[in-house]
């Protein structure tokens, strides 16, 4: 049986991210979302950040962040738990 990871993914996204696209994939992954918070142009430098908590499987995980990871002037990061805790 496969088990589910909690934890959340990081995305810094630069002046020339494809925000459209970014949002694009995260509605594509809405099942593994538990919450998001975003921080757009942070201190005037045109660089935004999104925190995503995320439960899924590792292969979900993956898919969100290979294809976040994917897009140009985006940059991302994710930190999960070790085993499910059920």
């Amino acid at each position: 049986m496969i088990e589910n990871r909690i934890g959340v993914v990081g995305i810094v996204i630069e002046k020339d991210g494809d925000v459209h696209r970014i949002n694009q994939v995260l509605h594509d992954h809405n099942q593994i979302i538990v919450g998001r918070m975003g921080l757009p142009n942070i201190n005037g430098r045109k660089i935004s950040i999104i925190s995503v908590v995320v439960d899924g499987t590792t292969d979900q995980i993956g898919s969100l962040t290979g294809q976040l990871g994917a897009l140009k002037g985006v940059n991302v990061k994710s930190a999960l738990s070790k085993k499910d805790n059920k």
